[in-house]
């Protein structure tokens, strides 16, 4: 299961509750398509996440609001609040342990 697409209009709603992780990217980012398949394979692998992708060229608002300056970007929230910022990319055994602390 990939991470779902999401947007400046429902950020806030798909990241109030739970763990989340969202993925702030863009196309033209090359370090961002290298993230996006470790995202897309935890999302298939653990369903104690909920994994999301922004992408920042078409949603400036949310990027702006959290304070993205380089991309890709992880930001992990617990029930709303952030409890984790990762800039750059992050390989799938390392992002696995940092979900482990909020998810147990």
């Amino acid at each position: 299961m990939a991470a779902k697409d999401i947007t400046d209009a429902n950020f806030s709603q798909e990241t109030g509750t739970g763990v989340t992780l969202t993925d702030f990217w863009a196309a033209w980012c090359g370090p961002c398509l290298m993230q996006s398949p470790v995202v897309d394979q935890l999302a298939g692998q653990r369903s104690d996440v909920s994994f999301l992708k922004m992408d920042v060229d078409a949603n400036p608002e949310t990027a702006q609001e959290m304070g993205i300056m380089a991309i890709p970007t992880l930001i992990i929230k617990k029930d709303g609040e952030i409890v984790e910022r990762l800039t750059g990319y992050t390989p799938a055994d390392q992002l696995n342990n940092i979900l482990n602390q909020y998810t147990k």
